[in-house]
């Protein structure tokens, strides 16, 4: 098992859980599930949606398989700064300040001094909400 990754079964993921598909840690938006056939398994599609790069994605499994689930940590952290569109962060546990790229549905919300809460997995940070 690698560092930051687990395995779950296919039948327990849900709408807002998170997999990897091509080694990018996703939020399953959707799952459509098909009747077993004559010789054969029923199958899921799942489709996802990247947590950091926003990219929509789709698997194809056998209902009876697993798949790689990153392990994903929720941490608050605290504006310092904002310059252009990124912002300076600091982690309210540790105090390690860093910068990370404000996207879209964020800018013009954000104000230092302010709250926020991040997503960390397999070594990569990405905003999650406003507090």
């Amino acid at each position: 098992m690698e560092d930051g990754i687990t395995f779950t079964s296919l039948k327990e993921l849900k709408v807002g859980k998170y997999l990897l598909i091509d080694n990018i840690p996703c939020r399953v938006v959707d799952i459509e599930t098909s009747a077993p056939g004559k010789h054969g398994a029923a199958k899921m599609r799942i489709t996802a949606i990247g947590i950091f790069d926003g990219q929509k994605k789709t698997l194809l499994k056998p209902g009876d398989g697993d798949v790689e689930a990153p392990v994903i940590a929720k941490k608050k952290a605290q504006v310092v700064s904002i310059e252009g569109d990124s912002a300076q962060l600091m982690d309210l546990e540790t105090y390690e300040v860093y910068s990370l790229s404000i996207p879209d549905e964020f800018k013009g919300k954000l104000s230092a001094g302010g709250e926020v809460e991040i997503l960390e997995a397999m070594g990569r940070r990405a905003f999650a909400k406003i507090n």
